[in-house]
């Protein structure tokens, strides 16, 4: 706040005090969203001209000397009505690695208005066909099958239930058109191995890699993971592990912690980052059990 004051709260003309909010009270901390939501906040808030009140402020905090500058702090939703210059905002973000960022967002002019397409005499709403097979081979095989079934079928429903019902085989083509007609011509093409406009293939690739992200203090709460607890045997057994790994450091223990029993402070650092650790471990575990096993792990604090 007093960077703030000092500049853009000098200067200022009478009764147009800087009204100064934050998205925190709103959401809690975001962490890495921390910037983005900042920015959200202030897009909607320049596109419907409405400044948002901060909650819960009772009174500005004395550890700022609010008198070096004239800033208010937005208690209530104000109108931000058009003057005649563009609205502006600046939106802070104080990272937690330590990165601090400021932007500057203007309000974007109006749009000019364009004249709406002209659509051509004969031509509809654009459909795909996905196709897809383990081989090249099979996937002309499996076009040939469809041309050959296909009825008077509406395309929207052929396309659904391609879309929907089918596997998702390596070998895959998208037939495109905006008619049956010109569908059937694409599956032709397909079916015949020929390059047509409106036939797209490719095979797709392996699937990516798994990295399990494990975020640090700040994000715990009282009562966190006790349905895990209580449904998942995986999840409970890792945690009893954490538990008894733990005990010959701390005079509480994680189910105490976790259900808010024996007077356990889980805002105490000493027992947010083993609390935390025990649960991220756990979920881990039951990650694992289902089979998604990470490539790479990474977290911060």
């Amino acid at each position: 706040a007093g960077a703030l004051l000092a500049t853009y709260g000098r200067g200022r003309e009478p009764g147009r005090p800087l009204w100064l909010g934050s998205v925190k009270s709103n959401l809690g901390h975001t962490q890495a969203a921390a910037g983005v939501a900042g920015v959200i906040k202030m897009v909607e808030a320049l596109r419907h001209g409405v400044l948002p009140k901060t909650l819960h402020v009772d009174e500005p905090t004395p550890h700022v000397d609010w008198t070096a500058g004239d800033i208010t702090l937005t208690t209530a939703t104000r109108d931000w009505p058009d003057t005649g210059r563009p609205r502006r905002a600046g939106v802070s973000s104080f990272g937690i690695s330590g990165t601090n960022a400021h932007v500057i967002l203007e309000q974007a002019p109006d749009p000019e208005p364009s004249p709406a397409p002209e659509t051509p005499a004969g031509t509809g709403t654009a459909l795909p066909w996905t196709v897809s097979a383990k081989s090249a081979e099979a996937l002309r095989a499996q076009a040939s099958r469809l041309l050959a079934a296909l009825t008077d079928e509406p395309a929207a429903d052929v396309g659904l239930s391609l879309a929907t019902t089918r596997a998702h085989l390596p070998h895959r083509a998208v037939v495109v058109g905006t008619s049956g007609e010109a569908l059937a011509e694409g599956l032709s093409a397909l079916a015949e191995g020929r390059s047509t406009a409106g036939v797209v293939r490719g095979v797709a690739g392996e699937p990516g890699r798994i990295a399990f992200v494990f975020p640090g203090q700040g994000s715990q709460w009282q009562g966190m993971a006790l349905e895990l607890l209580d449904s998942s045997p995986v999840f409970a057994a890792r945690m009893a592990e954490c538990g008894e790994a733990l005990s010959a450091f701390t005079d509480w223990s994680l189910d105490d912690a976790l259900r808010g029993r024996g007077g356990v402070d889980v805002e105490r650092v000493d027992v947010i980052q083993p609390l935390l650790f025990a649960v991220m471990v756990s979920l881990a575990a039951v990650w694992e059990d289902w089979g998604i096993r990470p490539s790479a792990v990474i977290g911060h604090s």
